[in-house]
């Protein structure tokens, strides 16, 4: 059975290459956003979305942290993609003629080294590929993109400068949902650990948060993310994403988990699934 697969973007996006390492034989279902790719799940349109969660220069990709718990869909896997940005233009162009970039906000804000060397304006694209498309459908040597290198080729673009990313371990982290939730097996005996993701609010007591925590601490549970996010307007309590390394089912995870849903008003587990090989480097490199 093939595989449908949402992302945001077009063909020739990082979206787009991480769809299809994952999904090699699967078809693709090019999305003009989060939202939608996240609704063509939900509505069976696409069996998984790949999304984009967080990049280590930019930081968590805006509004989707604010659509994941809303969606009732299921995180079942985790991919880091290194990140590589060209500058290229319509064939013939030079530097000297540029004069203005296009790109995804989060494309500019990781390659602002090269946007000040050239002192060149810029545009903001709905996504990368999309630059690249622009810019061979506009035929202009004033208009360049910083797209993934894959998208020079697919537009019949010329690479002005390669790989002008400012930080070369420049790295997205991306997760696949589903509107199932496919909970990975507790087995000690796998290399990397098993991750869980959850939202919760907090009670409204004195030092909630800090005893919603108290559990992974005490039991010497990682969390490697925790994010906040305000529901609605005015004093309503924050929402908070967390990340953990370990499994529901471990002894120690299970009690973390009991003393959090103690001091929440809600607990929702996003996902339970295997660790990307990333983490294992990041830890020994």
């Amino acid at each position: 059975m093939v595989t449908t697969v949402a992302y945001q973007g077009e063909r020739g996006s990082n979206s787009a290459t991480v769809a299809h390492a994952l999904y090699p034989g699967g078809r693709e279902l090019a999305c003009t956003g989060f939202e939608q790719a996240l609704d063509a799940v939900t509505l069976g349109t696409a069996d998984v979305a790949v999304i984009p969660v967080d990049n280590s220069a930019a930081g968590r990709v805006a509004d989707v942290h604010h659509l994941l718990p809303e969606s009732g869909l299921f995180i079942v896997a985790e991919y880091f993609l290194a990140i590589r940005f060209d500058l290229m233009g319509v064939p013939g162009t030079t530097l000297d003629q540029v004069e203005c970039v296009r790109s995804h906000v989060h494309a500019l804000g990781q390659c602002r080294k090269v946007l000040r060397e050239g002192g060149w304006r810029t545009h903001v694209s709905d996504d990368t590929a999309g630059a690249a498309r622009e810019v061979a459908e506009l035929g202009d040597p004033r208009h360049a993109a910083l797209s993934p290198p894959a998208a020079a080729a697919l537009h019949g673009l010329e690479v002005l400068r390669a790989g002008v990313e400012d930080d070369p371990d420049n790295t997205t982290r991306f997760v696949v949902l589903s509107r199932d939730a496919a909970v990975a097996p507790l087995d000690p005996h796998t290399d990397g650990p098993t991750m869980t993701s959850l939202f919760f609010c907090v009670r409204n007591i004195p030092s909630a948060l800090y005893k919603a925590l108290g559990g992974f601490a005490s039991g010497g549970v990682n969390l490697t993310k925790i994010e906040s996010y305000q529901l609605g307007p005015g004093l309503n309590p924050s929402r908070f994403y967390v990340e953990i390394e370990g499994h529901p089912d471990e002894p120690h995870v299970a009690l973390a988990l009991q003393e959090l849903r103690f001091f929440s008003a809600e607990v929702r587990v996003l996902g339970v699934y295997p660790a990307h090989p990333h983490r294992l480097r990041e830890r020994t490199g």
